[in-house]
Order: C-alpha cells, then sequence, then structure tokens
C-alpha cells in the first residue's frame, strides 16, 4: 500500500535542488503576480543603464555646451574683427560757423558746407527736461542697454504680428544715430540687422552723454535743419536751454517725420504730434496730467521759420574772413547791446529816408573793447548799400576834431575857458574859413566857440598850434588821418579837410572819455595799452565844456558830453559822446558819398546818439573828478595873457621893452619830478623877463606877484601839470612836466 503525499509543503528547494518540472502556465503566472521579480544591481538592464543614460546626456550636454562656447567665442572674435576692420564713421561733421559774443551768445550763424544748418549740441546747454523727455520718448531703457534694446524688438514684432503693420519700432537712440552716420534708402531686415552691429560698435567708442549729444547735433527737424540748436533757434527763435514744455514736446516728435510733421507746412500733424508726446510723458509719469493739459493749449505750433541771427553781420565777416578755418569765432561785442544800436540805426535810417545809411560803433574807453559795431542800417538792404561797412569807410570829419584842438591850446597854456577869441572873418594865408551859418558872432569866450563849434576861432587856435602838431597827436593815438597824395597837414584839418574813419575818431574820443588816454579800438579778445593823447587838466577842460552842450530837439538831458560835425557838401553828419565810460559814434550819410541836402550833425546824427545811449541798457557812468589844478576861472581872475588870445604863441611884443622874455630854466619842459613827501616843494626858477612876475600852475595863480626870479610850488598830486610865468610886459612862458 502506498502512502498519499503530504498537503504541507515543503521548504523550497535551494539552487539547484528540488524538481525540475516547469511550472504551468497559469502557474508561473500566479508565481509572477506573488513573487515579482527584483532588479538586479550592477548586472543586467536595471539601475546600470539609467546611469549609463545619464552619462550619455552629461557628455551630450557638454559637448552642446562647449560647441555653444566656441561658436559665441568664434562670433565674438569675428564681431572684434569686423569691428576693427570696419570701425563706423564717427568722423566730426560738417557743422554751421558762429560768431558769437564776449559771453558766448551767437551773433552770426553761417550755413554748413553742404547748405544745413547744423551746430554741435551741448548737453550743458540744453534744457535737461527736454533730455528726459525725448529719453522716455524714444529710448526708455538708453542708459542701460549697450547699443540694442531686445525688449523694444520684440515689442516691436509682436505688435507686427498681431497688427499686420509696423506699430513701433526697436531702434534705439544709438541705432537711430548710426542710420544718421551712415544713411540708406535701403529697409529691410539686414539694413536693420547693420544698425544693430553699428549701435554696438558706437556703445564701445562713445559715453552715453557723447552718443545723446551725436544724435542730438544730427537729428532732422525738417527742411535743412539738423540738430536741436538749429531746430530751436529755428522754429522758436532761442537756445535750447529756454525751451518751454510746449516747444520742448515739439521737438522731441519732429525727428520721427520732420518732413511729415513740418510746423510751417503741416501745422496740424505737428501739434498732433506734439500732443501725443505730452500724453506720453503725463502717463510715464514725468509730469502731470494737468501740466501735460497746460502746456498742449499753450498755443499753436510755430507757423514760419525765423532767420537765423546775423547781429553784427560786418564784423562776423570780417573775423571769417581773417580766419576762414575757424568754426567758432568770439567778439567782444555784448549781444544785448548790438541788438538794442542795430534797432536804433534801422529805425532812424527809415526815419530819414530813402538810400541814406547809419553807422555806430559803442567803445569801452579804459579798454579800448568794441560793444557793439553797426556798419550799416541792414545789411540785406541793397538800396542802402547795406553791405558796406561804414564804420571803417574813410570820410570827411566835420568839426568833430575841433575839441582837440582845443586840448591843446589848454595844455600850452595858451587859452582857458574864459579867454575871449574873436570870430570874425580872417584870412589865413588864402584860406579863409566861415562859419556853418555863414555868420559870425564878434568877441566869444572859447567855452562859447566850442559849444557852438565856430570855425574861424578854432582855426585860430590851430594857426597858433601848427597843423603838423596835431596830426602828431593823433598818430601818436593811433590814428592816421588820410590826406591827399603828397598834401603835408593844413588848416583845413581842423574843419574835416582830412579823411577819417568812424572807429578812428570813437578811438580818438576815448582819450577824453578816459582822462587824456585814448586805447586802440578792437572787437577780439586780448588787450592794449592806452597812450596819452591829452593831459589830464586839458581834457578835464574839454569834458567840462561838451557836457554843457545843450541836447537835440527832443532829447532827453542824459549828462553825457558831446560833439557833432557836418561834411563840406552835407555829404556826412557826425555826433560823438561820451560818459565816464563808454563812447559812441554815429556817422549818418549815402554809402556812394552823394550829398543830401540839410544833412546836418546835430539834426540828423545827435538824436540818434541820444537815443543810442538810452537804449543800450548800460547805465551811464558819472565823469572823473577834476585832476590837480584843473578848476574853471573867471575872467578877471585870469592873467593878462589870457584874458583874450592874441593869434600867435610868440609873446606879444611891448614897446620899450629891451629884456629878453621869460624863460622856465627849471624843471625843464618834459622833465619827470619825483616828489618824496606829500608836503615837499618844487624849486621854480626861471631867466630873462620883466619884473613883476607871477606864476601859475595849470592856470591857477600860485602868488599875487613878485620881483624874484625864483618860486617855490607844492603839487597836489602825481601827474601831468603845467607851469606858467607872465612878466611885468605880459609875456608868458610854459613848461610841461609829470609829477610822481
Amino acid at each position: 500500500m502506498t502512502d498519499a503525499p503530504s498537503s504541507t509543503p515543503l521548504a523550497p528547494p535551494h539552487k539547484g535542488e528540488g524538481d525540475s518540472t516547469p511550472l504551468a502556465p497559469d502557474d508561473r503566472k500566479t508565481s509572477s503576480a506573488l513573487n515579482p521579480p527584483l532588479p538586479l544591481v550592477g548586472r543586467g538592464k536595471g539601475w546600470g543603464c539609467l546611469l549609463r543614460s545619464r552619462n550619455r546626456l552629461f557628455r551630450t550636454a557638454s559637448i552642446l555646451s562647449v560647441a555653444s562656447l566656441a561658436l559665441a567665442g568664434g562670433a565674438v572674435l569675428s564681431a572684434l574683427a569686423l569691428d576693427r576692420a570696419f570701425p563706423p564713421p564717427l568722423d566730426p561733421p560738417a557743422l554751421s560757423r558762429e560768431v558769437v559774443d564776449r559771453d558766448g551768445a551767437l551773433l552770426r550763424a553761417f550755413a554748413a558746407p553742404d547748405g544745413r544748418w547744423r551746430f554741435a549740441a551741448d548737453l550743458d546747454r540744453i534744457d535737461p527736461r527736454f533730455v528726459d523727455m525725448l529719453i522716455a520718448y524714444e529710448d526708455r531703457r538708453f542708459r542701460s542697454h549697450s547699443g540694442i534694446d531686445p525688449l523694444a524688438i520684440l515689442r516691436a514684432a509682436g505688435q507686427f504680428a498681431a497688427n499686420g503693420r509696423i506699430v513701433s519700432g526697436g531702434s534705439t537712440i544709438t541705432m537711430q544715430l548710426a542710420r544718421l552716420i551712415e544713411p540708406r534708402a535701403e529697409r529691410s531686415l539686414w539694413a536693420k540687422a547693420r544698425q544693430a552691429f553699428r549701435a554696438w560698435q558706437i556703445e564701445r567708442r562713445l559715453s552715453k552723454a557723447g552718443i545723446l549729444a551725436r544724435y542730438l547735433t544730427l537729428a532732422p527737424y525738417g527742411g535743412n535743419i539738423e540738430g536741436v540748436r538749429a531746430a530751436a533757434l529755428a522754429w522758436f527763435g532761442k537756445e535750447p536751454g529756454r525751451l518751454t514744455v510746449s516747444e520742448a514736446a515739439l521737438l522731441v516728435a519732429l525727428p520721427q517725420s520732420p518732413e511729415a510733421r513740418r510746423p510751417d507746412r503741416h501745422p496740424q500733424a505737428a501739434r498732433a504730434a506734439r500732443d501725443r508726446v505730452l500724453a506720453r510723458m503725463a502717463a510715464a509719469g514725468l509730469m502731470s496730467d494737468a501740466e501735460a493739459l497746460r502746456a498742449a493749449a499753450a498755443g499753436p505750433v510755430p507757423d514760419g521759420r525765423n532767420r537765423m541771427p546775423a547781429l553784427a553781420a560786418h564784423a562776423a565777416e570780417a573775423a571769417m574772413r581773417e580766419n576762414p578755418g575757424a568754426a567758432r569765432q568770439q567778439l567782444t561785442l555784448k549781444r544785448p547791446v548790438q541788438q538794442a544800436l542795430e534797432s536804433v540805426a534801422r529805425q532812424a535810417a527809415i526815419r530819414l529816408g530813402p538810400k541814406i545809411s547809419v553807422a555806430l560803433v559803442m567803445a569801452d574807453a579804459r579798454t579800448g573793447e568794441i560793444v557793439a559795431e553797426v556798419g550799416s542800417a541792414d545789411f540785406f538792404d541793397s538800396a542802402r548799400a547795406g553791405w558796406i561797412d561804414m564804420t571803417r569807410a574813410v570820410r570827411s570829419p566835420g568839426s568833430t576834431l575841433k575839441p582837440f584842438i582845443y586840448g591843446l591850446a589848454f595844455e600850452e597854456g595858451l587859452v582857458a575857458q574864459q579867454t575871449i577869441i574873436e570870430d570874425r572873418p580872417a584870412n589865413f594865408a588864402g584860406y579863409r574859413p566861415r562859419n556853418f551859418d555863414m555868420a559870425y558872432m564878434g568877441d566869444v569866450s572859447v567855452r562859447e566857440a566850442l559849444q557852438l563849434s565856430l570855425n574861424v576861432p578854432a582855426i585860430r587856435l590851430l594857426d597858433a598850434l601848427g597843423p603838423a602838431r596835431l596830426a602828431a597827436r593823433f598818430r601818436q593815438a593811433g590814428v592816421r588821418p588820410v590826406l591827399p597824395r603828397g598834401e603835408k597837414p593844413g588848416l583845413a584839418m581842423g574843419l574835416g579837410g582830412v579823411g577819417i574813419s568812424l572807429r578812428d575818431l570813437v578811438q580818438l574820443y576815448t582819450g577824453l572819455a578816459n582822462g587824456g588816454f585814448a586805447a586802440a579800438l578792437r572787437d577780439r579778445p586780448g588787450k592794449v595799452e592806452p597812450v596819452r593823447v591829452l593831459s589830464a587838466p586839458a581834457t578835464w577842460q574839454i569834458v567840462d565844456i561838451l557836457s554843457g552842450v545843450r541836447p537835440p530837439a527832443g532829447a532827453p538831458r542824459l549828462g553825457i558830453a558831446y560833439k557833432t560835425g557836418t561834411s563840406y557838401g552835407y555829404r556826412d553828419a557826425w555826433s560823438v559822446g561820451f560818459d565816464g565810460r563808454h563812447v559812441v559814434g554815429v556817422w549818418v550819410g549815402r554809402p556812394d558819398g552823394a550829398a543830401v541836402p540839410g544833412l546836418a550833425g546835430y539834426d540828423a546824427a545827435a538824436p540818434i546818439l541820444f537815443d543810442a545811449f538810452s537804449r543800450s541798457g548800460l547805465g551811464l557812468a558819472p565823469f572823473a573828478p577834476p585832476p590837480a589844478g584843473a578848476i574853471r576861472t573867471a575872467r578877471a581872475d585870469l592873467p593878462v595873457t589870457q584874458r583874450r588870445f592874441s593869434g600867435t604863441r610868440a609873446a606879444p611884443r611891448v614897446a620899450g621893452v629891451v629884456e629878453k622874455a621869460p624863460e622856465i630854466v627849471y624843471p625843464p619842459n618834459g622833465a619827470r619830478v619825483e616828489m618824496t613827501a606829500p608836503d615837499e616843494a618844487l624849486a621854480l626858477k626861471l631867466q630873462g623877463g620883466r619884473a613883476p612876475f607871477r606864476w601859475l600852475a595849470n592856470g591857477k595863480p600860485l602868488d599875487r606877484g613878485s620881483r624874484r626870479r625864483t618860486a617855490s610850488w607844492r603839487p597836489e598830486g602825481a601827474g601831468f601839470s603845467t607851469l606858467t610865468v607872465i612878466d611885468a610886459a605880459g609875456r608868458a612862458a610854459s613848461v610841461r612836466i609829470f609829477v610822481e
């Protein structure tokens, strides 16, 4: 009998043991489900396979990274190589030449060689708010990107995809500059890529300030206007540092479409563009909504272009002719004064009639610097030959040289203000001067003779002094009057018988306004040393007389000293006046030299002189106080020889007098005397003459008379002084010395 198998399973067989009969299929499924296989580590396909995959991915990523770096490095090296091989054209653009005043304000501009108005942009002289508006409107990330703004490009691409048209560009200010320095008509992706590359190159070479300045120099603003400074001058007549919010917004909008938005041709488009800029500025927080609305309502856009400044046209052209290669020339002029005097000249010429022009020169008497010079009433007026600079034209000065004749006579002690001089018909070796009104006044004082500009008394003094001596003083002051070829100075020069320019005449008068020292005129920066033309006491006497001349009809009493003149045949009318600091000279006439009946200095030129002083904007300076020894002596107190002018420099002959005429032997004429103490006295000695003797210092008596040939004198101060001695016969001798 056989035992049945037990239902209790045995222990599982060990490896290599047990029943080798394979399991039935169902049994295998059950076995697999109940006992899933465990993964093997280090063998077969399990974890080892995953590690191998990860390693392969790492190796691939490494290779790709290295390849990317290599490509990037190659691209950088290629870009650097291209940058070296093809640098951007950053040569400075051709600019408009400019002439500026002493403070740098623009007087006159000349178009660039290509016919465009283009000035270098100076960020320090541009309204900072305009710059902020420009950056906010054109390129918000200008200060942070390196020439290319990826966000702006993505935004522009998205807007193009959404709208099917270009809504906004992705160009930065640097890319716009690249297009301006290398303009191309082509519009394509390749052109945009080229601009981007150029922008990158520009950023490597220029600072952000340099890029902005270059862009604001070249940006188009309609027509032949380039750059913000030319635009501000052309559209608003002002410098870009004085723009209003509304004006700045328009200048921000114009470069995007300069022709389509030109205010003079398309005012509605210009205004709409300006208002869009203002709205965006409000949205960006640069201004409040209320401020943007006020700016938009500020008024219409300009309906025309302003002419570029053309002040001091003659002086500007002269400066450019002397240095044609200079981009910028500076003059000593003051723009406000120049502008005022040009207006004075223009209005006066219109009042005087057609073909008559007016020229003016205003100078600083102490330095010789020309403050304003008007060569003609209107440079562009062909009917008045406005292109001729009448400040340099040589014309007859009329009576304007008379003060210097009297000044020399005061120096020599020939006359005093109250000296009587004859105004009667006279014959000077065939030369018979006549007064302007053909009448004579008989006996007059020297003061009256000069104030009334009488001709015969002036020629009497010039005859006594000698015309050559007067001409020598003019040359000493740097002025050479023009005489006919082969002619020597004659008496006629006292009445305008020489040629002189308005500039030279003003230069002579700087000596009267500056205590006797004349300064050479100049309109370029520099320094000159004034030279002595008259002694200080003689100069004061002339100033005292001329300051008492009655102003022309209708003119205010300004307290200036002035002299008028009219040339022979009514061809030139003159007036020259001065205060304690400035000299103004006026010429009126026809540039072609034709006569103008009735044209006279007092009626035509003097009112212009007073108008120029009033409207110049410069305060009137007081005259210098009298120097030591300068006094106005009553006729009764004058010495015998000065009570009436004898008509000759020699002492009058006295019957029965055998002694020689007096002669001062110490101090000698022209001596420089050093005084070591304030109250030190100077010994005076003379020879000859008949006692008693009377001494005068600068016309002031020292004593009542003495029979001694010695005397003493205590100078009242340093400077030139004239010492005179008069003997009992009325003969006089004088010396001129300088006290140190």
